[in-house]
């Protein structure tokens, strides 16, 4: 098995470990939403890998055409990226929030404000 025929494979396992790196050693808000973006594109890329088939045409019916790829996760993944916009501006108005609440978006800050009331 050769690595480089699976270097889309790698790409997602990096990615991957990047994005839940920065989650869970990050205190920064922000930084959390970018590392959940960077995990959430991993997913992305490993969707589409595997809806790929080598040599595979469009499903459009054509004469001489054989194999066919699957469109199936393709449209499945556009409508997580829709999804996942909607999903990272609602995480960021409310980073917005925090911050005029707290005045930071440290999350050890956080901690120790709500601890002091």
């Amino acid at each position: 098995m050769d690595i480089g025929s699976h270097f889309n494979y790698w790409v997602v396992i990096f990615l991957m470990m990047a994005g839940f790196y920065t989650v869970i050693s990050r205190g920064n808000l922000v930084k959390k939403i970018v590392g959940l973006n960077i995990f959430q594109t991993s997913v992305f890329i490993m969707y589409i890998s595997l809806g790929y088939i080598e040599g595979g045409a469009a499903p459009i019916l054509t004469e001489g055409t054989e194999v066919y790829a699957n469109p199936l996760p393709h449209v499945l993944i556009l409508t997580a990226i829709v999804v996942g916009v909607a999903t990272t501006a609602l995480g960021l108005a409310l980073v917005v929030r925090i911050r005029e609440a707290y005045g930071t978006v440290e999350e050890d800050e956080i901690h120790k404000q709500d601890s002091s009331f």
